[in-house]
């Protein structure tokens, strides 16, 4: 993993920054935990309540620590399972970290046992949010990933999605008024 090191002039408190993220949306608070649901819905496309969170990562003992990359495991309503990802500069093997960090997500379902069966298993969101460069190099700032058959477009319908939503091609938008 590479290592991020801030300069005198970077703000800190960016929520582009992993550690800001998390404290902005991990807060055991109403106010952080409606931000974290309405953050997973625009995202989803689908309304989620988050009901809990996973802390799965140490809190960092300084700022300018940034060996560690935080994200925010958590469970919706319904039980479908998030793992949200801020990625301030991603390594040349990020989306397939993603696919991994999907599959374990998804596959990490507890449905052992003559009572369950595999239409048990929830739906899993692996969101990756890339606050510079893209992983995509078109002008979309939402992808959603699933498995399909790509040579007629048809697609399985899965229940594990990895969805990246690029930052950098948001700076034409910003600034703008909202609806036009």
């Amino acid at each position: 993993m590479n290592a991020v090191y801030l300069d005198d002039a970077d703000d800190p408190v960016d929520i582009c920054y992993d550690n800001v993220f998390k404290a902005v949306f991990t807060r055991n608070t109403p106010e952080s935990r409606t931000a974290l649901s309405r953050l997973v819905s625009a995202i989803t496309g689908r309304p989620l309540a988050v009901l809990s969170i996973t802390a799965n990562e140490p809190p960092v003992d300084s700022l300018r620590d940034r060996q560690i990359r935080f994200d925010i495991s958590c469970k919706a309503g319904d039980g479908e399972l998030v793992n949200i990802e801020m990625s301030l500069n991603p390594d040349a093997f990020e989306l397939v970290r993603l696919e991994f960090l999907a599959g374990k997500l998804f596959t990490g379902q507890d449905i052992r046992g003559g009572e369950k069966t595999y239409d048990d298993l929830k739906a899993a969101y692996q969101i990756a949010i890339l606050a510079k460069g893209r992983f995509v190099e078109d002008g979309c700032l939402l992808h959603s990933f699933e498995y399909y058959d790509p040579e007629r477009g048809v697609s399985l319908g899965g229940r594990s999605r990895i969805m990246t939503v690029e930052l950098a091609k948001a700076e034409s938008s910003v600034g703008k008024p909202a609806g036009r």
